[in-house]
Order: structure tokens, then sequence, then C-alpha cells
């Protein structure tokens, strides 16, 4: 099972994955989104709920989870990218925040190999 724990809702949306398997903690990863606006596609993060996540290939991202029903929503992936500029909806995993390119918004760092330990 993976949780996400929304930690602010600024300039971007950032949090933290808890990967649990038999109801223990096994590993964490951090997360950035788009800023809450509305669950507009394209342009906002999807709103708090619980939902199915699966393994996916997608013929952009290669390798990635899908996130299943989301109100409103379609395609919203995890994927490899570490800044809000490369995310249209979809989540980004990292192994921790940084602000990678000095523009004062946290960014994910080593995005890929967190999501291949996912």
């Amino acid at each position: 099972m993976l949780t996400l724990d929304r930690i602010t809702y600024d300039l971007q949306t950032l949090g933290l994955y808890t990967i649990w398997k038999n109801d223990f903690p096994v590993g964490r990863f951090a997360c950035v989104e788009l800023p809450w606006l509305q669950n507009q596609p394209d342009i906002s993060c999807i709103p708090t709920g619980t939902y199915e996540v699966i393994k996916h290939v997608s013929p952009k991202f290669g390798p990635c989870f899908w996130v299943q029903d989301v109100p409103n929503r379609s395609e919203i992936l995890i994927h490899v990218a570490n800044y809000t500029r490369q995310l249209r909806g979809c989540q980004a995993p990292g192994l921790y925040h940084f602000d990678l390119d000095r523009d004062g918004r946290q960014d994910v760092a080593h995005s890929a190999m967190a999501l291949k330990c996912m």
C-alpha cells in the first residue's frame, strides 16, 4: 500500500509517500505536485482521497504508476520528474525535497531512483 501525506499547498504541493507492507512502513519518499487549484485538469494536484494505484508503462514516461478513478480527471500518473513545470496534474517522487534550480521552489531530487524503489 502507498499513502501520501501532503505537507504544503503553496506554489506547489509537497508531500511524503510512505510504502506499507503488512501494516508496517518500509519506505518513505518525497513527492511534488502542482498546487491545489480546485482539481482543474492539467494545472492542479488531485483531491485528497483514497485511490487505487497500479503499475503502468506509459508511452511517454515509461514505467510508472497510474492513479485510478480520480474524480473528473484521467491519466494521472506517478512518474519521473524533478520540477512542477514537468507536471500536468501528475505526481513526481524523489528521494528528498530540494530547490534544485534555485528558483525558490522545492523540487524532488533523484526522481528516477525513487520511482524504481517504489
